[in-house]
């Protein structure tokens, strides 16, 4: 398994992740981890669509996401993993995708919840997964974009 870098964004394919993350991790494959968007074939179809000629594109569920990643005859491949919660996260750790960094880029949630920075908003339920990946050792950080400091998400709760 070769996880270039796992990103929690529920904006999921978009320019940020294709004109920063993209070159800067030189992903050659975005994998998309939702079940949601796996049933929407128009959602689908226009997130590739946007992606460059030349990275592979795969959008499906999260238990089809964790065996795509894990498949032995994908370890070549640069993979950027996308999320749109840290529950699709903490699912796909369950289901064998260990990866040892979560990046919280875009977490837009209602007024009224945690707000750990102008792009991330957490919920208990939020909290609760993020906890769990951390007592499991995955180290995680609010990073917008590649040129942003990262910052250790359980240092900002602390601060709040």
């Amino acid at each position: 398994m070769s996880v270039v870098l796992a990103r929690v964004d529920n904006r999921l394919i978009h320019g940020q992740v294709l004109e920063a993350w993209v070159p800067t991790t030189k992903a050659n494959c975005i994998v998309v981890a939702n079940n949601e968007v796996a049933d929407e074939d128009m959602r689908k179809r226009l997130m590739a669509a946007a992606v460059p000629r030349g990275i592979r594109v795969i959008i499906c569920s999260v238990e089809e996401s964790a065996k795509f990643v894990n498949s032995p005859g994908n370890s070549a491949l640069k993979m950027l993993v996308l999320f749109a919660s840290p529950e699709d996260a903490l699912c796909a750790y369950h289901l064998g995708m260990h990866f040892a960094h979560l990046n919280l880029g875009n977490l837009h949630r209602p007024e009224g919840l945690l707000q750990l920075g102008c792009t991330v908003t957490l919920d208990n339920h939020d909290i609760s997964s993020l906890s769990e990946l951390e007592a499991r050792g995955v180290e995680i950080s609010l990073q917008c974009v590649p040129s942003d400091r990262q910052r250790e998400w359980r240092s900002i709760i602390k601060a709040k």
